[in-house]
């Protein structure tokens, strides 16, 4: 008689990533996911793709007529993205991060001689079809002031930006139950 794997990867990641999958995420593998981080493990964003979609998901409008943001003010939302308060501690630097999701961030362009600013948003909440969203896994982070790695699961991520970190775990670990002992 066969006995079940109770390995994580077979008995929750796999199931994990195939259910994401087939609710519409892009499934990147470790190796494709460390190239779109420019190959550094202390890179979390895909910034290529954040860049692409920062271009595709916002325009401004102005008397009829359509402008894309200028090439610098993409580059300015990456860094604002990038750049979070670490420094004031993490309930700072993640309220930082929400504001920059929910509300985006202004920047001043200039149209025919005339400079206003205008909203860059990060997410395409009104159509939601316009995003990307990607799921990797096994996703090496170089922890703060250490040489060692973090290695979450299973990441979703949407236009490039980390949103979820998902543990997988075995019931078959000490201290937990499965489904049927519970």
């Amino acid at each position: 008689m066969n006995t079940p794997s109770f390995l994580e990867d077979h008995i929750s990641q796999i199931p994990a990533l195939q259910l994401l999958v087939s609710m519409g995420y892009t499934y990147v593998p470790p190796s494709e996911a460390l190239a779109l981080r420019g190959g550094k493990f202390s890179a979390v964003l895909f910034e290529g793709v954040l860049k692409k979609q920062l271009k595709k998901i916002n325009t401004i409008r102005r008397l009829g007529d359509t402008y894309d943001f200028s090439n610098s003010n993409i580059s300015s939302a990456i860094l604002a993205i990038k750049d979070l308060p670490i420094q004031d501690g993490f309930l700072n630097a993640n309220a930082a991060l929400y504001d920059l999701l929910t509300l985006g961030k202004s920047f001043e362009q200039n149209i025919d001689g005339d400079k206003k600013s205008h909203t860059l948003q990060y997410i395409d909440w009104k159509n939601w079809e316009n995003n990307t969203f990607q799921v990797t896994e096994e996703f090496s982070v170089t922890r703060t002031a250490r040489a060692d790695t973090y290695r979450p699961d299973v990441i979703l991520m949407i236009n490039g930006i980390p949103m979820v970190i998902i543990e997988c775990k075995s019931p078959a670990l000490q201290g937990t139950k499965s489904p049927t002992e519970l």
